[in-house]
């Protein structure tokens, strides 16, 4: 059978017998039109005339043009699929597509910013006058200062901070607490906040106990703590800034900085060492970098 018409016998089916959704159907449709003139390319233009090697080699050619992995396997899924129903309704003697996998999910570094990053980024959140200048740098000092996610940074309260001890009580995922020190710069500039612009704030509320408000008085939600971090991030030339990237680059100032990474773990909140350990990674320029200014037989006199 023509590779065309089985695929659309098999988009037919998945949506009358097996009611998937419209979207599902228009992705699978999507998925399956690369995968056709990817076939027909090669000349196979018969269902029963493809192989094992034409299917990975789609995945492979995905790959190659850039496609994220996961939406490889995406595609790569539908492609299955599809062959499986081939296979059932006897369009095939074999199932080409049983034994080929998808492409294992690449590690994404996070991206951290460089200390001067963080320090213009920090500089371009007090740009904004009176109240809200206060609280846009005393939100990032925070988020930076202590690897807060953004919704722990957000759910405070003014009962979690402590300056006198120069601390942090986080609650994380599943609500777990930790109590983190609080550096001087972060701490001066939430008591800043606190005299200076909280108090303006929460009179034009209700009395909410939460740390960081809005114009109106009420507890900032993470949109509005996202564009804080946009705005500051235009505001220094900076490109692709989001609240994680300050996470980022609180561990991996850290561990640069020689902490050790089971300290790192437990601040970050996270459960386990092997999510922490992706910070651990460096670029091979940055390891040569390193051997170059380091090894004393690095470069020749």
């Amino acid at each position: 059978m023509h590779i065309t018409r089985a695929i659309q016998q098999f988009l037919a089916n998945i949506a009358v017998e097996r009611a998937l959704s419209a979207n599902t159907v228009a992705a699978y449709r999507r998925d399956l039109g690369k995968y056709a003139g990817h076939l027909q390319a090669r000349g196979r233009d018969d269902v029963a005339a493809v192989s094992g090697e034409d299917v990975a080699s789609f995945s492979e050619r995905l790959v190659e043009e850039g496609m994220a992995r996961t939406s490889v396997a995406r595609a790569l899924a539908a492609v299955r699929s599809f062959h499986r129903f081939a296979f059932d309704e006897d369009m095939t003697s074999v199932n080409p597509a049983a034994g080929v996998k998808p492409p294992k999910p690449g590690t994404r570094l996070p991206k951290a910013l460089t200390v001067p990053e963080v320090n213009a980024l920090l500089d371009a959140a007090s740009e904004q006058e009176g109240a809200i200048g206060i609280r846009d740098r005393a939100l990032l000092e925070v988020l930076y200062g202590t690897g807060a996610r953004v919704s722990e940074a957000v759910g405070l309260t003014a009962d979690d901070i402590d300056l006198s001890e120069r601390s942090i009580r986080l609650f994380g995922k599943g609500r777990k607490e930790r109590v983190l020190p609080l550096g001087s710069y972060a701490a001066d500039a939430v008591a800043a906040y606190e005299v200076r612009a909280r108090p303006e704030l929460a009179a034009r509320g209700d009395g909410t106990p939460a740390l960081f408000l809005n114009t109106r008085g009420r507890p900032l939600s993470r949109q509005s703590a996202w564009g804080i971090i946009q705005t500051a991030a235009h505001r220094a030339g900076l490109e692709h800034v989001t609240p994680h990237s300050l996470r980022h680059s609180f561990a991996t100032h850290l561990l640069q900085g020689g902490a050790d990474i089971r300290v790192v773990q437990e601040m970050l909140g996270h459960a386990s060492v092997t999510t922490t350990q992706i910070y651990t990674k460096v670029s091979a320029q940055t390891m040569r970098e390193v051997y170059v200014t380091s090894h004393p037989r690095a470069l020749h006199e």
